[in-house]
C-alpha cells in the first residue's frame, strides 16, 4: 500500500503534498529535516499531517498526488487545515 499525504506548517502557512510507501518513516524524515534540499526543510516550525489517503499502488498514488497538487486539489486540501 502507498499513501498520499498533505502536511501543513502553521508558522509559515505552507502546504506540502507527497506520496510514499512508508508514511511513518517519511513523516519522521520531514520533521527531522533529513531532506536538506527539500521544500519542507526550507521552513522552520513543525509540519503536521492534515490529510492521508491510501492508494493500492505507486502509480495510483502518483496520479492522486498530481490531482491534489492541481488548483482544485489544493482547494480540497485547504479544507483540512486545522482552524
Amino acid at each position: 500500500m502507498h499513501a498520499v499525504y498533505a502536511l501543513y506548517n502553521s508558522e509559515h502557512k505552507k502546504i506540502y503534498i507527497g506520496q510514499t510507501k512508508d508514511i511513518e518513516n517519511r513523516l519522521e524524515l520531514h520533521q527531522k529535516g533529513i531532506f536538506t534540499h527539500s521544500y519542507t526543510s526550507r521552513f522552520s516550525g513543525d509540519w503536521v499531517v492534515i490529510y492521508i489517503e491510501q492508494a493500492i499502488d505507486r502509480v495510483s498514488a502518483l496520479k492522486r498526488e498530481k490531482q491534489l497538487k492541481s488548483y482544485r486539489g489544493r482547494e480540497f486540501v485547504k479544507t483540512h487545515i486545522p482552524r
